[in-house]
């Protein structure tokens, strides 16, 4: 067996109602906080004496840098939201305690150095079951400039607190429901058949993928079934600890530069490329045992469970984001350097990642 490792969250409180614990959870890092939220500031009115910071979409550099001028002389980061505001949250955390600036720690787009100093105090309550963020290492953010999204990365990034409390997800539309819990299944598979997948987190990924088989639709068409929430929202937190540790794929390889060229929701574009990246990758791989498992979880087939999952949920095709046949160059040559991308189990020639993205416009 390969050397592994694996590193999640330092605590994980996971439950119905748990959010009413998060005051206390502050107060053990101190009385100053800054809360991060998206762009309704009051729909969850917690922390009263918080510094409050919303952000409208997926978090840009701007967002990062606005948010780190808040953030001095706090003594704890909370993000209350979806993943793009844990991301901006997390990111905001830790770049508050750097002495250099965003474009010396992040990926692809800056230098890529190591954080020199340790973050603030991070606490990550998600309201949707997707991205997994509260259990993740990077922060996804978007550069205007560059039209790519790109990651700040460290170990230390990880929460302090990740405060789960399905409830939150109970007026969640669902649409969003629908997009987020594809993207918590995709991650779900992708950390199951990358290349570096190692034992913890395919234990994960299985149970997983299992949780979402039998509730994502049930969440979707009934907000209110809290019982299928909670099978979401530990495939969504599952989904971050075994992307954190293992990696992603092709999926979100894509993901990182239509994110940065369209204003396409995350979720969303990786639900309408998940079966034709599965179906590639299904294709070409020479060690099927992963694929079969998946293929017995997902009703024997997993290519046509995705199709058919995808279009019930109502999955937006990608040229609703505005994407056209003249733009899938471009976007395969980027997604050929995306760090999700390194860990996709097989190599992708440029006409494949194409005809991929052909086949989901």
């Amino acid at each position: 067996m390969n050397r592994f490792e694996f590193a999640t969250a330092q605590r994980i409180v996971f439950g119905r109602g748990v959010v009413s614990e998060l005051e206390g959870l502050c107060a053990g890092f101190g009385s100053r906080v800054l809360l991060v939220t998206g762009s309704d500031p009051n729909r969850f009115p917690l922390l009263s004496l918080a510094k409050r910071f919303a952000v409208s979409g997926e978090p840009t550099v701007g967002d990062v840098e606005r948010g780190v001028a808040l953030a001095k002389g706090v003594d704890v980061v909370v993000a209350l939201g979806g993943g793009s505001v844990i991301d901006a949250g997390k990111a905001i955390a830790a770049m508050a305690t750097q002495p250099g600036d965003l474009m010396c720690y992040i990926e692809v787009i800056g230098e890529g150095k190591a954080l020199d100093a340790a973050p603030l105090p991070f606490i990550a309550v998600p309201t949707t079951a997707g991205t997994g963020a509260e259990a993740t290492r990077n922060a996804v953010i978007a550069s205007e400039a560059h039209r790519v999204k790109a990651s700040l990365r460290h170990v230390s990034m990880l929460p302090r607190v990740a405060l789960i409390d399905p409830e939150l997800a109970r007026n969640v539309p669902p649409a969003v429901t629908a997009a987020s819990g594809m993207d918590a299944l995709t991650q779900c598979l992708e950390a199951f058949v990358c290349s570096r997948a190692q034992p913890m987190t395919d234990a994960l990924c299985v149970d997983g993928i299992q949780r979402a088989v039998r509730s994502l639709e049930k969440a979707f068409r009934d907000g209110n079934d809290l019982e299928a929430r909670e099978d979401m929202a530990l495939c969504a937190l599952y989904s971050g600890m075994a992307l954190a540790n293992a990696g992603l794929g092709a999926v979100h390889g894509f993901a990182a530069p239509i994110g940065g060229m369209f204003h396409a929701p995350h979720g969303a574009v990786c639900a309408a490329l998940l079966a034709p990246v599965w179906a590639a990758n299904a294709k070409r791989v020479m060690q099927r045992e992963k694929f079969d498992h998946v293929d017995a979880m997902l009703g024997g087939d997993a290519v046509v469970w995705l199709r058919e999952m995808t279009s019930r949920l109502g999955i937006p095709k990608l040229s609703a984001w505005g994407i056209s046949e003249g733009d899938l160059d471009e976007i395969a040559r980027k997604a050929a350097a995306a760090s999700s991308m390194k860990a996709n189990p097989v190599l992708l020639e440029h006409a494949e990642l194409v005809e991929i993205l052909r086949e989901a416009l």
